[in-house]
């Protein structure tokens, strides 16, 4: 049972939309999915209840307090989105847990810097060598020097960068109806998939 942690301890990033449209992805291959919200904004858990019946079902996963718990049996796919200032107990449960953590970074200096701490503590801890780290640059152009910029950081640390996605209000709109870029016509979200490809082809090695 692959599960799949989004993770940075720096706030604002697009934790929770890359959290709802990897959730998305696995169930529009039929898996049967979970999603958890460690967060404490509970912004995956707010989007789970506006999800309309009619959709691929993805089932809530409910995490208390400061610890995570395994996920129940007859769960093929787990998607966990985590806290800002993700630390301590949490980090550690949340690893035991993972196969692959996928890291959301916005390609400002601020963002950068602020996000290498938690790559090298990932790198650091025990399960680093089971362990797959992804990087997503959210809300650039990948023809940017920005995105020239957020490559080169990457780069340096060994890390594979799967897209970049672009800042669209297609987000937010499938957002606020419990949908994902995955629930609607491909026509209607195709060079948002196109940017997807590369998550989605690391998601199901």
């Amino acid at each position: 049972m692959p599960v799949v942690v989004i993770a940075n301890p720096k706030g604002g990033v697009g934790k929770s939309t890359l959290s709802t449209n990897v959730a998305g992805f696995f169930a529009s291959r039929g898996h049967s999915v979970m999603l958890g919200d460690a967060d404490r904004q509970q912004s995956s858990a707010l989007w789970l209840r506006l999800r309309p019946p009619a959709a691929r079902p993805i089932q809530t996963w409910d995490i208390s307090g400061d610890q995570i718990a395994r996920p129940p049996k007859g769960i093929s796919h787990v998607v966990l989105d985590t806290p800002a200032g993700l630390h301590g107990g949490l980090f550690k449960d949340a690893l035991k847990l993972a196969d692959k953590v996928l890291v959301p970074l916005q390609p400002s200096i601020f963002d950068i810097y602020a996000t290498r701490a938690f790559l090298d503590e990932l790198a650091e801890s025990r399960r680093a060598d089971k362990l797959e780290v992804g990087i997503v640059g959210m809300r650039v152009d990948a023809r940017t020097i920005a995105a020239e910029k957020l490559h080169e950081f990457v780069g340096g640390l060994g890390l594979p960068v799967l897209g970049f996605l672009r800042d669209t209000q297609n987000y937010i709109h499938l957002a606020a109806r419990g949908l994902t870029l995955f629930d609607v016509a491909p026509s209607r979200v195709e060079k948002d998939l196109e940017q997807w490809q590369g998550i989605c082809d690391w998601l199901e090695r």
